[in-house]
């Protein structure tokens, strides 16, 4: 009697939001600190010659040649296994953010694997561009499926939630605009997982601003700008559990990193940062929130074009950056890799800020 006592109150106690997020959190947490020395001694045995380091990367990173990759991994399981533990096995949100994780994670392996098999120093001798643009898309088309699916019905079909509470049908651009969030949060966390560090500390107070919104879409009049999404509510469990595995592996990814998450990892985690987004109808919030990936994504973006156009009109192509990504041109401009990773850090803790505050009054 003692025993079903006990069980049915725990039941009541994790049917809370918060209890589920902080039970993930704690789970996903020790399962990466506990399991992370094992799990990088089995990829140094496996991987033998680790990550090779990009040609196209400053000549400092040479000394990370060796360090295993495919930390992400790990981020995975832990949040997989926390995420089934605590969530709501009936409600769809939760299984949906899993799934966005778990397809963009294989992608990611993929490319990891094809890296350190060849060993080579290219940037592109992973998956072709074409290759993970079509894939993506297929994950896309499926996710928004799904999230579309799971929308109330006082919400319109296929539609964009604007700030002041304005609703915009999208029709089937509603899929092309999902590409744009889901595939644009998982490059952009891709490229942003080029200084130790860096992408648990940027990817952090995203999070923060997805469980104020995720909090805003589960209490009527918590915030008026939030729309009630009562099934949302299985998402607390699976973003604790990012959270915790994201900090967890922050502790052997600070610099001098002992692995890289790669790209197993920074795709995964962006998929799912994208997806979560659509699920809350927070994709514009999201997009200010992670306003520091999405600049470092740009200034690749804007580098590639630029050097192409010039290199059509003038014969030579020229660049706006010393190098890109944005944290390479400051590395090469002399800052210190903690300097760069701080001080983007400073700078996504602003942009998440700024999020909050439009969340609550915009």
């Amino acid at each position: 009697m003692l025993t079903d006592y006990f069980l049915s109150r725990g039941a009541v106690y994790f049917a809370s939001g918060w209890a589920q997020f902080a039970a993930a959190f704690g789970v996903a947490f020790l399962i990466v600190l506990l399991f992370g020395r094992p799990f990088i001694r089995a990829m140094r045995s496996i991987q033998k010659k680790g990550q090779p380091i990009s040609e196209n990367v400053p000549v400092t990173h040479r000394q990370k040649s060796g360090t295993p990759t495919m930390g992400g991994i790990l981020v995975l399981a832990a949040i997989l296994i926390a995420s089934v533990l605590f969530m709501p096995l009936a409600n769809p949100t939760g299984w949906i953010a899993i799934l966005a994780l778990v397809m963009f994670g294989a992608l990611g392996f993929a490319d990891d694997y094809k890296k350190v098999k060849s060993q080579s120093k290219k940037a592109s001798n992973g998956l072709s561009a074409r290759a993970r643009l079509i894939i993506e898309g297929i994950f896309v088309v499926i996710l928004a499926y799904l999230v579309n699916w799971t929308m109330p019905p006082y919400i319109a079909e296929l539609s964009l939630a604007l700030p002041f509470g304005i609703i915009l049908p999208l029709g089937l651009l509603y899929y092309v605009f999902a590409y744009f969030v889901i595939c644009g949060s998982a490059n952009a966390t891709n490229i942003t997982d080029g200084l130790d560090g860096m992408l648990a500390k940027l990817y952090m107070p995203v999070l923060v601003v997805l469980v104020v919104a995720l909090y805003g879409a589960t209490r009527i009049g918590f915030m008026d700008t939030v729309m009630f999404l009562p099934t949302a509510s299985g998402l607390y469990a699976p973003l604790g559990a990012a959270f915790g595995a994201v900090l967890g592996f922050l502790w052997y990814n600070a610099k001098p990193a002992s692995i890289f998450m790669g790209d197993v990892g920074s795709l995964a985690l962006g998929g799912f940062m994208g997806t979560v987004a659509m699920l809350l109808k927070s994709e514009i919030i999201m997009g200010i929130a992670a306003g520091m990936m999405v600049l470092i994504l740009l200034s690749s973006f804007m580098q590639t074009m630029f050097f192409k156009a010039t290199r059509r009109i003038t014969g030579t192509g020229r660049r706006i950056f010393l190098r890109a990504p944005l944290h390479h041109h400051f590395e090469e401009y002399g800052w210190a890799e903690t300097k760069i990773v701080d001080r983007f850090f400073i700078i996504s803790i602003l942009f998440a800020g700024l999020a909050l505050i439009l969340l609550k009054f915009a």
